[in-house]
């Protein structure tokens, strides 16, 4: 039988205040996760009331002192009935169909994102909290295939975070249901879903690590030469490699067209550029004072003191991060407003390189704060809405000493494209030599790249015969 031994031992960890962890849910929720939240608070505490939803007073309706007493609101509610009583007279509605309303009403939820199943799985990992903070970095870096915007040790720098907290991190989303998120690129997502397989050691992997591109044009004799094997086999291996899956986090986007809400409107007003915060989601909470003056009121009662203690701490907790949150968003949509003006005069292709730590840096925040910050926020712009972090993207400096940024060279060779000859569409190598020539050096395997995130084919695919 095994020795069994106790021993103590010291160390040091951080941890997260309750009302800190909230803080930091709230501010990285987007809209319809915000109002989710706040349903579900109003809901089940007390204390907390709706001021939006307030029926305006007439002559005849109690002042705010009188609508907050029992006895007021008691015969609200009895009034409600009554009217309700009357209305149900002239329906004819059913048991049945009343049954039947209710599993409609209850039966209608937001879709899961890729966003929430992948953070609902990160909670259940324990990690160090640096592990954790890298990881949620990650994940607000990913986009809604799963692959991530920038290579995760480019984001480690750019946010200040160890290496080795980020390679952790990295290694744990790879592990992550669906199997391929978590990828750089699409030869990446595939070789993770080979691997978790357990088809590393296999021809498919070997195809796709080293042979994809020849895979796509179906060179199928030039693969069986190099890999020694039968066109036959090659033949098998593509039929395998098909049934993988090039968009991993699709299954997450049911509707197809999923409603997406501003939380920031820039527009052009009398003194220049201005932000404003998209209010019509977010309900306007307050305290009821009815609540606060029972809490003197059950000073004898122990239970009823500390349950109304608690919910009042946490109707405040839930106050105050909602108005850091707005007031965050709002800073930050305020100093992109300085560092991209030419993007609101001029469109998409003038936009500037520009990094969360220089927003960091200027609002005297931490960078994994702008990026919970901007995770699933939008801004309504006059050139259309756009995800707040695709305001953050490395780029590049052009021969005159501009700087354009990805999204700017995405712009431009979505241009090229579009003015491509059918019968001879440009090659990925002819379009860096464009754009080249427009002062923009772009090497073939980033024109590459950026093509398959626009969700362009490649020349060959792209030809036309009639």
């Amino acid at each position: 039988m095994a020795e069994q031994s106790l021993h103590q031992s010291l160390s040091q960890q951080q941890s997260l205040a309750p009302q800190m962890r909230r803080s930091l849910e709230i501010l990285q929720a987007n809209s319809m996760e915000l109002t989710q939240m706040v349903r579900q608070a109003l809901d089940t505490n007390p204390v907390l009331e709706d001021v939006t939803e307030s029926i305006s007073l007439d002559e005849d309706s109690p002042s705010p002192e009188e609508a907050d007493s029992l006895e007021s609101m008691n015969q609200t509610d009895d009034d409600w009935r009554d009217l309700a009583i009357m209305e149900r007279r002239n329906l004819s509605w059913s048991a049945d169909d009343e049954e039947r309303r209710e599993h409609l009403y209850n039966s209608i939820v937001a879709p899961e994102t890729l966003q929430q199943h992948l953070a609902a799985q990160l909670e259940l990992s324990l990690l160090e909290p640096s592990v954790r903070e890298a990881a949620q970095a990650l994940l607000g870096n990913m986009d809604q295939r799963g692959f991530y915007d920038l290579p995760p040790s480019e984001l480690g720098i750019r946010l200040g975070l160890a290496k080795e907290d980020i390679d952790e991190a990295t290694k744990l989303i790879r592990g992550f249901d669906p199997a391929g998120v978590g990828a750089v690129d699409l030869r990446d997502s595939l070789l993770i879903q080979l691997e978790r397989r357990g088809d590393r050691d296999t021809i498919e992997f070997r195809i796709v690590s080293d042979y994809l591109e020849d895979l796509a044009r179906k060179r199928f004799p030039r693969i069986a030469r190099a890999l020694g094997t039968s066109i036959e086999r090659i033949s098998e291996a593509a039929l395998a490699i098909g049934r993988l899956s090039p968009n991993p986090g699709g299954d997450f986007n049911p509707t197809g067209n999923p409603y997406i809400r501003a939380d920031v409107i820039i527009e052009r007003g009398e003194d220049g550029w201005t932000a404003r915060l998209t209010h019509e989601y977010l309900p306007k909470l307050r305290i009821n004072d009815f609540y606060k003056d029972l809490l003197g009121k059950a000073s004898s009662d122990a239970k009823a003191r500390h349950f109304l203690r608690e919910n009042l701490r946490e109707g405040r907790t839930l106050i105050r991060s909602l108005s850091l949150r707005q007031e965050t968003i709002l800073s930050i949509a305020e100093k992109l407003i300085q560092h991209q003006p030419d993007f609101f005069e001029r469109g998409p292709r003038f936009l500037r390189p520009l990094t969360m730590n220089d927003i960091a840096d200027e609002l005297e925040l931490h960078a994994t704060t702008v990026s919970r910050a901007v995770a699933g926020k939008y801004v309504l712009t006059p050139h259309g809405l756009m995800e707040m972090r695709s305001f953050f993207a490395a780029g590049y400096q052009t021969d005159d000493g501009k700087e354009v940024s990805n999204a700017g060279v995405r712009e431009a060779m979505q241009g090229l494209i579009s003015a491509e000859n059918p019968a001879k569409p440009l090659s990925d190598d002819a379009i860096a030599k464009a754009l080249k020539a427009q002062g923009i050096p772009v090497a073939r395997r980033t024109v590459a790249k950026y093509r398959d995130q626009l969700g362009i084919l490649p020349s060959h695919l792209r030809r036309s015969f009639s």
